[in-house]
């Protein structure tokens, strides 16, 4: 049993390990000569600018490191989508800041950049915490204009945010600390406050170049654009400063000075360390997906000690509901129970999947936990709701509906984290991205797909022997075909691949799972509900 355990560490930690370097490749953006020719112009990189902003640069969460890896590979990629987005406290207050970063294709948006900034601002909507833009970009990337620009969530959403957040009180400060053009322009303007640094900061909707082509004016971008233009000509700036620290100093002077909003009112008492070390959580999750494990280990890793009070313990027992403690915070966690169960009935159920019992449960924790204000914790590793006849037959597909509808009208804030399988509906019923988790994170092994690789690779090749109208028997062709479909499915269900496309919000080391939720309900607590727990009409 130790040895096993033992195995089942050293491979989280491993994949870990791989994600830490491949994150540390991403940190230094479009690379060291680019950086070294930044800091030559006296600008600093963009998470020096955040390092020097937060009150303490090792307690911030970063959201989206991993967005836009392995794309744009023709254009020669772009780290972290070119936008660095963490959350943090400035002057005690949590706000959530964005820093263009120069160094990739001079800060220009790619589609993955509006997505990611679009991910930040509806964290500062649903939290009611302050947004801070560090503004350093060339504007929209022109040859994938046709991606970014027209459609409902491209770029042309971001300002409708800044207008919506303005119209609730949220605030919005930003620092054009480089270039600010086109369309860009308008975001810095329709924050609350906007700081200009000299010389190397430029607003404009049209460069010298098009200015000269359009209307025949020949003039050089600072005195277009440039700091002394817009604080003492035009007007659209607040403050002029003269470098980079000048900027970040105003921008605490200005976060200072907010006054504090009624908050949501959490339950918090005095923290207590789990009963069982959290940076020996690695051992509790299986290296092969497919083997049982009890969940219930893994919250004596997680929970505060002595915290855990479960509802309906020997009811619905696939899922575990309970109201637990973490870093003092009262939370309630609904979780899948990976071990192999037997109910009342006498009949084994598998770990992981979903039952008609175990959704009408969570129904009505979700419920209870929305009557008593307190925040709801989602903890993956699901495959799936139980199917065939008696399934079927017992009404399985209301269950699941019940328990779909008590997620998405839950109006206490939502925190997912998905540790192994994340498939098919169980994603949707265990609050997968769809139903507006706060955050949402993931552990490196995890997985996110309509159904595992195996299953998947069956019913693809049994496809593609009917569109080939060939009649292959069970043989070593068939196997090398199955094998090559798998292959390919299991690729696009790594969690590399949700975390590039901006799924997950991050991949995080499972020791920090605690801080991720602490934070978390911290951040949310800023937003008290706008409207009442109502979950509409339920199929009996």
């Amino acid at each position: 049993m130790k040895l096993e355990k033992e195995k089942n560490k050293d491979a989280l930690k491993v994949a870990w390990a791989e994600l830490e370097a491949r994150v540390r490749k991403i940190k230094l953006g479009g690379g060291k000569e680019r950086l070294k020719k930044l800091e030559a112009k006296g600008k600093l990189s963009a998470r020096q600018r955040i390092n020097l902003l937060v009150d303490d640069a090792e307690d911030v969460l970063e959201i989206g490191v991993l967005a836009a890896e392995n794309m744009y590979e023709e254009y020669g990629g772009c780290p972290a989508a070119g936008v660095v987005v963490v959350l943090g406290k400035i002057q005690g207050k949590y706000c959530i800041i964005l820093a263009n970063d120069a160094t990739v294709k001079a800060g220009a948006w790619f589609p993955m950049t509006a997505k990611k900034n679009l991910r930040a601002q509806e964290i500062a909507m649903e939290n009611r915490i302050p947004i801070i833009y560090l503004v350093d970009s060339a504007g929209i990337f022109l040859p994938l204009q046709d991606q970014i620009f027209a459609d409902k969530e491209d770029f042309g959403r971001i300002f409708r945010n800044n207008a919506r957040m303005s119209s609730k009180g949220i605030i919005q400060i930003a620092a054009v600390m480089g270039s600010c053009v086109a369309g860009g322009a308008y975001l810095p303007i329709m924050s609350d406050e906007s700081i200009i640094v000299e010389k190397t900061g430029s607003i404009f909707l049209a460069g010298s170049y098009l200015v000269k082509a359009a209307i025949g004016e020949t003039i050089d971008n600072e005195t277009l654009g440039g700091a002394e233009t817009h604080s003492s000509i035009s007007g659209v700036t607040d403050y002029k400063v003269k470098d980079d620290q000048a900027a970040l100093e105003k921008i605490k002077r200005l976060v200072e000075k907010i006054g504090s909003r009624p908050q949501a009112g959490f339950q918090r008492s005095e923290s207590a360390p789990p009963k069982f070390p959290i940076d020996e959580i690695y051992g509790c999750l299986p290296k092969e997906r497919t083997q049982p494990y009890d969940t219930y280990a893994l919250l004596d890793h997680l929970v505060d000690e002595d915290s855990l009070d479960e509802y309906k313990k020997e009811y619905g027992q696939t899922l575990i509901t309970t109201y637990a403690k973490i870093e003092g915070w009262s939370i309630g966690i609904v979780a899948n129970q990976r071990n192999v169960v037997k109910n009342k009935k006498g009949e084994m159920q598998f770990g992981g999947v979903i039952y008609g019992d175990a959704a009408d449960k969570a129904t009505r924790f979700i419920a209870n936990c929305n009557q008593r204000n307190i925040p709801l914790v989602f903890l993956q590793d699901v495959t799936g709701f139980m199917v065939g006849s008696k399934a079927e037959h017992s009404g399985i597909i209301k269950d699941g509906a019940k328990m779909v509808n008590a997620v998405a009208n839950s109006v206490v804030p939502k925190f997912t984290i998905v540790l192994g399988n994340s498939f098919g509906a169980g994603n949707y019923a265990m609050c997968g991205r769809a139903f507006d988790p706060r955050f949402m994170v993931a552990w490196p092994t995890a997985k996110i797909a309509v159904m595992g690789g195996t299953q998947a690779a069956d019913v693809l090749l049994q496809i593609e022997k009917a569109s080939t109208k060939e009649e292959v028997q069970k043989s070593e062709k068939e196997e090398i075909l199955k094998k090559e479909i798998q292959q390919r499915y299991e690729e696009k269900t790594e969690i590399l691949n949700a975390a590039s496309q901006l799924w997950i919000d991050a991949v995080i080391d499972p020791a920090s799972t605690r801080k991720w939720i602490s934070h978390g309900v911290a951040i949310a607590n800023q937003a008290p509900a706008e409207e009442k727990f109502n979950m509409g009409v339920l199929q009996v």
